[in-house]
């Protein structure tokens, strides 16, 4: 039997999915699962992704470097937010952290039910594509969006998921032939294609453009990051 890849664009939309005995690949590309997979490239021990501000700093004096995001800058108070340049290798390599951002973290809570949850990137796009391939169970890409609501960012990587792997899944849903049309329009040159993106202009408002330069890098992570117990670890 064929196995189905669909994509939901939002959170907001994931009651309207089959979550239970599925694997959901959760994106959020600016920024949280960039920073996420190459934080585990560099390193880092496990990221455990929580709902809220309260819930992070509830992890304070506990042996965790604490990461929170809101509306794209740093809370105040917390170590680093979800830039990829504080995912370095001096600063995570061997460190424990407690996460919480705008999207990515939202989007992995409304996951919790399936069957195994795997985070995405450009980053790490060929070595998810090939773990999804060599799996059995039907896949869902979800994508955080913005604040619940639609992005172009999120659904240009499930596109490019959907691309790679169209001939070893069905996709009878329109989300997925959407995100993958859309791809392939942008695929030649990402950046160029998303300067008319809602969030690239928010993040280009806080002087941070070398962070969305570096979340459309392809490729130069082979992690992956799954989540076991509450927390994302590297899979073996």
């Amino acid at each position: 039997m064929s196995r189905e890849i669909e994509v939901c664009l939002s959170p907001s939309l994931i009651p309207h999915y089959t979550v239970k005995g599925r694997i959901v690949v959760v994106i959020d590309i600016f920024r949280a699962t960039s920073s996420i997979c190459y934080g585990f490239e560099n390193g880092a021990l496990e990221i455990i992704p929580v709902a809220s501000v309260e819930e992070c700093k509830s992890y304070e004096g506990k042996g965790y470097l604490l990461a929170a995001e809101r509306n794209g800058e740093v809370v105040d108070g917390f170590d680093f937010g979800n830039s990829p340049f504080s995912y370095t290798k001096e600063k995570v390599v061997g460190q424990k952290i407690v996460l919480t951002t705008t999207n990515g973290t939202h989007a992995i809570q409304q996951a919790l039910s399936a069957d195994q949850i795997i985070v995405g990137s450009f980053l790490n796009l060929e070595a998810v594509c090939d773990w999804i391939s060599s799996q059995t169970a039907d896949v869902l890409l979800l994508c955080s969006g913005w604040k619940n609501k639609f992005n172009l960012e999120d659904t240009l990587f499930a596109g490019a998921v959907v691309s790679n792997l169209k001939y070893k899944f069905t996709h009878h849903c329109d989300a997925a032939i959407a995100a993958e049309d859309m791809y392939m329009l942008a695929k030649d040159n990402l950046r160029e294609y998303l300067y008319k993106s809602s969030h690239s202009q928010r993040l280009k408002e806080l002087n941070i453009e070398d962070d969305i330069q570096f979340c459309l890098k392809q490729n130069i992570c082979s992690v992956i990051p799954i989540l076991e117990n509450g927390k994302l670890v590297a899979m073996n």
